[in-house]
């Protein structure tokens, strides 16, 4: 370790010793005067004190040459300006870089240690200096310059006599607060102008001056402090200048109006990033930029603008910025684009996620038409393999017969076959009219109840199934469409769990108006598990893709319909379709 390194370490530990001194020779100065060599030496060695105390540059640093030669100049200038005014200027200087300290200092002692030294310039500025520079007040009398250098010297004595100040040490040599510091300094002024103000235009006495003053400059504070933030609930200055610094001089409202304007025509999220990164060239220093994923890739990055000398890097994003300026930028506004980049990328990341639900709700429909068109083709296998096994066996069913049956079931699982491949396409809504000719109507249209009850006991003749006996009204009509949906894949499931749980009971029943229709069986109920989750989204299925009765219970939503499980008990288990989704139908088990 150096000598200089060992003494700046020193001078460090030891700030207010160095302050003591500075203030010590200070007070030489002025008992010797502004017309004696004493006293200019004694400035000079004071101004080499505060070099040591300063909290801007760090005492260990090195001065080049260019920095020596302005810090000769400085000195030269003031000794051939030595005076009064030099001497108010420095105290001036002192009172308010320890004003913008004391600010910032919570632990007692020390603030009562700068303080005292606050106290000492402001007395020093208002009893010894200020009078000197009054046309007709030299001074405020020999008699009082005395007894006022003995009382500094007291303060000198409380401060040496007073425990060690806590020094909170910043990279930088020290703390103050420049804000603080300027405020104090402009309160210094105001105060010394004031005071020669009243003296030279109301001829005022110099006491009765600094007391107008300090009255005049208490009462402009009060009404700035109640207006800063009044009490009945106004906005006040605090408001607007808030405001101010958060904006710092950047139409912010306006640039935020044009990002939602983006947001709401750009629905694609690399337009949208492109056109809001676009609008940014409208502010006076961003000269371009450029975006990246934070993962890396080429995906999803671009630029827009010029490239600069100046450029800064905002991370810590889903994309990470580049922004490019004609100036350096300050640390308030490289705040302020920070805040504004964290905005569009999570408008950037909210349309991200819209995209991926837009596809996933394609992918979704995909596959729903899918499993419905699945579900139609195997009901429809399963009633042409019904007509293979009746045209297989001739001994049991007679041409005649045969050929009936064929010619009514044929165009009936033509049109299923029609209904089933127009699903692919855009859905119509359902025809209110009644089909003539044949009975069936098209795609979504309505059938005579009684023909599509007889076209259903047709179908399903040949296997365990009873169908209960009902005369329907003359006007009973029903959707083609939902009706053999609910109804294939009821009676499919049912035979199913017939031919692993031996001989039950299956029965079909429909209203006379056609507004309900139940399938019951006489076999084992329905797991709770399965059942909790049946008909309101897929269920796991050894025997189909399981979801058969989540397409028809949707189905039947889009027509006005209900279908649901309206018993689940062994021996009763009973799926019910109805048009105002009441249970309507009763199960007894003495019947199946």
């Amino acid at each position: 370790m150096t000598a200089l390194e060992r003494f700046s370490g020193l001078i460090k530990d030891r700030q207010h010793w160095v302050l003591i001194a500075l203030l010590v020779v200070l007070h030489l100065t002025l008992l010797a005067g502004v017309g004696t060599v004493v006293g200019l030496m004694c400035w000079l060695v004071d101004v080499g004190l505060f070099m040591l105390w300063q909290p801007f540059i760090q005492t260990e640093r090195r001065l080049d040459a260019g920095a020596l030669l302005s810090i000769l100049l400085l000195l030269a200038g003031g000794a051939w300006s030595f005076g009064w005014w030099l001497l108010i200027l420095w105290v001036v200087l002192l009172a308010s870089l320890l004003g913008g300290r004391v600010l910032l200092l919570g632990h007692r002692p020390t603030r009562i240690f700068y303080l005292l030294a606050f106290a000492y310039l402001l007395a020093v500025l208002l009893i010894w200096l200020v009078p000197r520079i009054v046309p007709g007040t030299a001074s405020m009398g020999p008699a009082f310059d005395r007894p006022f250098a003995w009382a500094a010297s007291l303060i000198f004595v409380v401060m040496l006599l007073m425990p060690r100040p806590r020094e909170l040490h910043l990279p930088s040599g020290g703390m103050v607060d420049f804000f603080y510091s300027l405020f104090i300094f402009l309160l210094i002024s105001v105060l010394v102008l004031g005071s020669l103000a009243f003296m030279l235009l109301q001829q005022s006495p110099y006491i009765e001056a600094v007391f107008k003053t300090l009255v005049s400059m208490a009462a402009m504070l009060l009404l700035m402090a109640w207006a800063w933030d009044p009490r009945p609930g106004f906005s006040g200055i605090g408001v607007f200048l808030s405001k101010y610094l958060l904006t710092i001089g950047l139409p912010f409202e306006t640039w935020l109006q044009q990002l939602m304007d983006c947001a709401e025509r750009e629905s694609d999220p690399d337009r949208f990033i492109y056109a809001s990164c676009k609008r940014m060239l409208g502010l006076p220093w961003v000269a371009g930029g450029a975006w990246s994923p934070a993962s890396g890739g080429e995906a999803g990055s671009g630029s827009f603008g010029q490239e600069s000398n100046i450029r800064h890097e905002f991370s810590n994003q889903p994309l990470v910025f580049t922004l490019y300026t004609r100036h350096k930028m300050s640390p308030a506004l490289v705040w302020h684009f920070q805040m504004l980049v964290k905005l569009i990328n999570e408008y950037y990341s909210a349309k991200q996620r819209a995209r991926e639900l837009q596809q996933m709700s394609y992918q979704r429909a995909v596959h729903e038409t899918g499993a419905r068109l699945t579900h139609d083709v195997k009901n429809l296998l399963q009633s042409l393999n019904n007509l293979c096994f009746m045209a297989q066996a001739p001994g049991d069913v007679d041409g005649e017969r045969l050929n009936l049956l064929l010619q009514q079931q044929l165009p009936q699982i033509t049109q299923r076959l029609q209904r089933a491949l127009e699903k692919l396409q855009v859905p119509q809504p359902a025809s209110g009219g009644v089909a003539g000719g044949g009975g069936f109507a098209g795609v979504g249209g309505l059938v005579f109840a009684n023909v599509w009850w007889d076209a259903l006991r047709q179908r399903y003749a040949h296997d365990n199934i009873v169908f209960d006996p009902v005369v329907f009204d003359k006007a009973a009509c029903l959707p083609a469409a939902l009706y053999d949906s609910v109804a294939d894949n009821l009676l499919q499931n049912a035979l199913f769990k017939q031919q692993h749980e031996g001989d039950l009971g299956v029965r079909v029943t429909i209203a006379s108006d056609a507004a309900m229709l139940s399938v019951s069986d006489s076999g084992s109920a329905v797991r709770e598990d399965v059942a909790s989750d049946l008909l309101r989204s897929p269920v796991t299925s050894e025997h189909g893709l399981g979801i058969g009765l989540f397409h028809a219970a949707r189905q039947a939503e889009g027509y006005g319909y209900t279908l649901r499980l309206v018993r689940n008990v062994a021996g009763q288990v009973c799926f019910e379709l109805s048009r105002d989704g009441r249970a309507t139908a009763e199960v007894d088990k003495s019947t199946i």
